[in-house]
């Protein structure tokens, strides 16, 4: 891991120069709010770099079908000791939060007035690499707690679809922007990272949540 220094990363008056304008994105049955240029583009390309070198990205691993696979995406599970996390029958032990990361952290918490003590990032090199349709609802996630979504790099279309009714929609995810879906979200809506056939930047994704720690699940 490089050694970084941690005033490099402080929260730029841009990131914390609240309220911003948010769009809401669903129709009924939760709450999506986008909001565009939290990071300005000077720290987008800061923090993109900072983060591909100093992460200890792997590649990802989960059960289809009763097998295990391999992607081609890299993860990181970063989080407070003890929140650890079980997603498509592996189970995550976290990594440490770096410098980079707790200013990220920071600039999500005062955009969705929550405190978040883990984080999952996602490294998609290119637009083969996507997320399949899914909802944030495991059992070690903090039911009524928002989750934030900050994206660096390469624009990707982001897609919603109601479990029950033929409602849908979507947005690109633009460099420096963040996503807070707040609940009941994950109970109505399953959402996806859209692959494409066009060229595309490789893309950093970080989703901040609020997990309930190891010895308080029962």
């Amino acid at each position: 891991m490089i050694g970084m220094r941690t005033d490099l990363f402080e929260p730029t008056p841009t990131e914390l120069d609240l309220p911003k304008v948010a769009l809401n994105l669903l129709p009924k049955d939760g709450s999506v709010t986008y909001i565009s240029n939290v990071f300005d583009s000077n720290s987008c390309s800061t923090l993109f770099a900072s983060l591909r070198a100093s992460v200890n990205w792997q590649q990802d691993q989960l059960f289809m079908f009763g097998k295990l696979i391999t992607t081609k995406r890299e993860v990181a599970w970063v989080g407070d000791a003890g929140c650890s996390y079980t997603y498509s029958g592996v189970k995550k032990f976290p990594l440490a939060w770096t410098p980079e990361l707790l200013r990220i952290k920071q600039a999500a918490e005062a955009l969705a007035n929550h405190t978040f003590n883990s984080c999952l990032l996602n490294l998609y090199h290119d637009g083969d690499q996507g997320m399949g349709w899914h909802s944030d609802d495991e059992i070690e996630l903090e039911q009524n707690a928002p989750i934030a979504s900050v994206s660096f790099g390469g624009e990707r279309k982001f897609s919603f679809k109601h479990k029950f009714e033929k409602l849908g929609t979507s947005i690109v995810l633009e460099n420096g922007s963040v996503l807070l879906m707040h609940a009941p979200t994950q109970h109505f809506w399953q959402h996806s990272l859209t692959k494409t056939k066009r060229s595309v930047l490789p893309r950093i994704n970080l989703t901040f949540r609020a997990i309930r720690q190891e010895q308080q699940i029962t």
